[in-house]
C-alpha cells in the first residue's frame, strides 16, 4: 500500500467536512450581515401592499430628494470623468517628480471618513472657514447649499474613474499611440481614436462605481447639507429622516430604490468584467 493510500485510509473524511464547514460559515455570515437585512427592507416596504409603496414614492419630499440625488449624479459624473481621464493620462504617460504623491492624493477619499471630508469642507467654506468672509461678502452660500453638496459628492467619488483607467492605460502601453503620431495624427485624434477606445471598459466600470457612490453618499452630504427637507435632502438623508420621524414605510420604500440601484450596479459590474475578460482573451 502506497503512502498516499495510507493517508487517505487514516483520514478518509478530512477532505469532506472541511469545505462544508467553511461554506456554512461564509453563508451564515453573509446571511446575518446582508441577506436577512436586505430581505427585511423589501418586506417592510411592501408589507402593506404595493399601492402604499408607490404612494410613499409620490410625496413631494421624496420626489425632491430623488431629483436632487439625480442632479448631483448628473453633474458629478462628467466632472470626475474628465478629471479621472486627465489624471490617468498624465500619470501613465509622463514621469514627473511627485508622481507617487499625486496617486496617493487621488486615493485620499478611500482612506478618509466621509464625515471628516464633510467637516473639511465646512472648515474651508463655512462662515468661520478660510473663505467664509469672502463668501459672505459676495453672498455666496456653499455650506448648507447645493454647491457644498456637489463638492462633497465630487470628493468622495473622485478616485473611481482614475483608478480604473490607470491600470488599463499602463497595460495598453504607448506603441499604438506612437504609431498614430508617426502617421501624422494630432493629440486629439490620438485620444479619441486610439486611447479612449482602448480604455472604454475600464472607463465604464469607473463610471458605474462613481454613480453608485454618488447616489448612495450619506456621511459627507449630511455634514455640509444641513438636511433641510425640500431643499438639501438627498435620498439617503430622506431615509434617515423618515425613519426618525416614525415614517417607516416611507423610509423603507426609499431604501428599496437604493437597494435596487445597488443590484443594477452589481449586474452592470459583472457584465463589464465579462466584457473585459473577453477582450483580454482576444
Amino acid at each position: 500500500m502506497t503512502t498516499d493510500n495510507k493517508l487517505k485510509k487514516n483520514h478518509p473524511q478530512k477532505a469532506n467536512w472541511v469545505p462544508g464547514v467553511l461554506i456554512a460559515i461564509a453563508v451564515s455570515y453573509l446571511a446575518l450581515v446582508q441577506y436577512i437585512p436586505a430581505i427585511n427592507v423589501f418586506f417592510q416596504a411592501f408589507r402593506k401592499g404595493i399601492i402604499p409603496f408607490f404612494a410613499n414614492l409620490s410625496t413631494p419630499q421624496f420626489l425632491h430628494a430623488a431629483w436632487l440625488t439625480l442632479l448631483l449624479a448628473a453633474i458629478t459624473l462628467p466632472i470626475n470623468t474628465v478629471f479621472g481621464l486627465c489624471a490617468a493620462w498624465a500619470i501613465t504617460r509622463h514621469k514627473f517628480p511627485g508622481r507617487a504623491i499625486v496617486i496617493s492624493i487621488i486615493d485620499l477619499p478611500f482612506s478618509i471618513s466621509p464625515v471628516v471630508a464633510g467637516l473639511m469642507l465646512v472648515l474651508v467654506y463655512g462662515k468661520r472657514g478660510w473663505f467664509g468672509g469672502f463668501l459672505e461678502a459676495t453672498d455666496l452660500q456653499i455650506i448648507f447649499g447645493f454647491p457644498g453638496m456637489l463638492l462633497a459628492t465630487s470628493f468622495v467619488s473622485m478616485p473611481f474613474v482614475a483608478r480604473e483607467v490607470i491600470p488599463v492605460l499602463e497595460e495598453f502601453g504607448k506603441d499604438q499611440e506612437e504609431a498614430a503620431r508617426t502617421l501624422g495624427a494630432n493629440e486629439w485624434q490620438i485620444f479619441w481614436r486610439v486611447t479612449l477606445p482602448s480604455v472604454r471598459w475600464g472607463l465604464l466600470y469607473g463610471l458605474i462605481l462613481t454613480n453608485a457612490r454618488t447616489m448612495g453618499e450619506f456621511g459627507a452630504i449630511s455634514v455640509v447639507s444641513g438636511n433641510i427637507i425640500g431643499k438639501t435632502q438627498t435620498l439617503p438623508l430622506f431615509v434617515e429622516d423618515a425613519y426618525k420621524q416614525y415614517e417607516t414605510e416611507a423610509a423603507f420604500s426609499a431604501a428599496v430604490l437604493l437597494a435596487l440601484l445597488a443590484v443594477v450596479t452589481l449586474v452592470l459590474k459583472e457584465i463589464l468584467e465579462r466584457k473585459t475578460h473577453i477582450q483580454d482573451v482576444e
